[in-house]
């Protein structure tokens, strides 16, 4: 679809590039000639991402271990970057955390442990990254994922819900307010595309949720890695300078025939709740070994 070296002289940083999304959208951006960084709280994960992917499409990819949730801790690893190798021209905003449960047995902690990454730290990211090109001069493009949620709301995601819509109104306030630095943001609320993350912790128990999901859906399917990759690389290239401050649904109209998501989990009860939360921790246990 894109001509070879269409991001060449790109520099753009990734946040949760390690795994998932945010690998795949690296690994289109590095075969399309971009300079790499990613970032995440798992250094020996983010290291052996850079390492396939270089062996896979050459090019560059450095590593920074961060917790997004320190605003501190984010300021200096931007710093760090700019000191390496220059400014970024482009930032995408991945990094998230999420999980279901009823919103009554939510507590205070596992709602923060959602808000502070999606909602606290987009915005320290978002921040860092464009306070230095302001002072610069530069220009930058800067997309976050985030959810068909931010419209439609849904149930037994709330804290995700709630801090992905903050994201979409942080989208549109500064694609308003930095608009005069040749400063662009835009939004991807992306529907279904299954990866091990979303199955853990989104899905645990429920195999068969991407079929459910494919089955509902106007178009009988699930997304493709390949359709989101390609969207990121077009909000990111040069030619459409003058979009910004949208949040563009990828889902086959999903959203508009079927509203939020996880609905069949009404039918859940005490059992297989509990059966979820321990599933959860699991993979949340799994993830925290890594570090």
């Amino acid at each position: 679809m894109f001509q070879p070296g269409l991001l060449s002289g790109k520099r753009i940083l990734i946040t949760g590039g390690g795994t998932g999304l945010g690998r795949e959208i690296a690994a289109q951006y590095l075969a399309l000639g971009a300079g790499i960084v990613i970032c995440g709280r798992r250094k020996a994960v983010l290291d052996e991402t850079a390492d396939e992917l270089m062996q896979i499409h050459g090019g560059a990819v450095s590593t920074h271990a961060v917790d997004i949730r320190d605003a501190a801790a984010v300021d200096s690893m931007v710093q760090a970057i700019w000191d390496e190798g220059g400014p970024l021209t482009g930032l995408v905003n991945n990094a998230a955390g999420n999980f279901i449960s009823r919103t009554e047995d939510l507590s205070p902690r596992g709602f923060d442990a959602v808000a502070n990454i999606v909602l606290h730290g987009t915005f320290y990211m978002t921040q860092a990254v464009g306070k230095r090109w302001i002072a610069g001069g530069h220009k930058g493009s800067v997309v976050s994922i985030v959810v068909t949620w931010v419209w439609t709301g849904s149930p037994f995601v709330v804290p995700s819900a709630m801090a992905k819509a903050g994201v979409h109104v942080m989208t549109q306030s500064l694609a308003v307010e930095w608009g005069r630095h040749g400063i662009r943001l835009n939004a991807i609320a992306p529907g279904t595309i299954p990866t091990e993350g979303m199955s853990k912790r989104l899905a645990p128990g429920l195999q068969d949720h991407a079929d459910a999901v494919a089955k509902t859906n106007p178009m009988g399917r699930v997304g493709q890695m390949h359709e989101l990759q390609n969207l990121a690389t077009f909000l990111m290239a040069d030619g459409c300078e003058w979009l910004s401050g949208q949040t563009i649904a990828l889902d086959g109209a999903g959203w508009q025939a079927n509203g939020g998501s996880f609905k069949e989990l009404f039918a859940w009860g005490d059992a297989e709740w509990a059966g979820a939360r321990a599933a959860i921790k699991g993979q949340n246990d799994k993830d925290r070994a890594q570090r």
